[in-house]
């Protein structure tokens, strides 16, 4: 079980890195894409590219944000009730949240297969088949997915989620 959650936790770290990696390039590009102006040149598709990445950072990151406790949550409801209830909503929103991201993550692979499969390209001069920045969202929203569940099942197991504390968290938004 200790190798499992190493796993895990190397997993949403990494996805937090590949998110940090995304916004170094997002910045290149824009770097490049000036550079590019004030030297008379043409850098076709740095707009694209540059959204590709942001939602690639977007997608990459929610997993390890949700474990940070950067995701918004309203716990003025679950600071207030018993521990026993607090439980009971805990398990309920964990659980609707993973299969709602198990949802969106299977929904989302058949939308990357079809692009895929009819070669659709991007309509900008760079012509970028679809299905390459189209498949961090699968991935993003599958380790989201599996953050989610990793969170319901230690509910399950132990009644506590592995979510950090923020600090509006713990002021009761006082």
């Amino acid at each position: 079980m200790n190798l499992l959650r190493r796993t895990l936790d190397g997993l949403y770290l990494a996805s937090g890195v590949a998110a940090a990696l995304c916004l170094v390039a997002i910045l290149l590009l824009i770097v490049a894409q000036m550079v590019a102006r004030w030297t008379g040149e043409i850098f076709p598709g740095a707009a694209n590219y540059a959204g590709y990445a942001m939602a690639a950072a977007s997608f990459l990151a929610f997993a390890n944000a949700l474990n940070g406790g950067a995701h918004i949550r309203v716990s003025v409801l679950l600071n207030a009730v018993p521990a026993a209830v607090r439980r009971g909503l805990e398990i309920w929103c964990f659980g609707l949240a993973a299969a709602i991201a198990w949802y969106f993550t299977y929904c989302a692979y058949w939308f990357v297969y079809w692009s895929w499969k009819f070669n659709e390209i991007s309509q900008s001069q760079d012509a970028v088949r679809l299905w390459i920045p189209q498949s961090v969202m699968v991935i993003g929203g599958g380790i989201l997915a599996i953050a989610l569940t990793d969170n319901l099942v230690q509910v399950l197991r132990t009644g506590q989620h592995r979510l950090a504390r923020n600090l509006a968290d713990q002021s009761f938004g006082e």
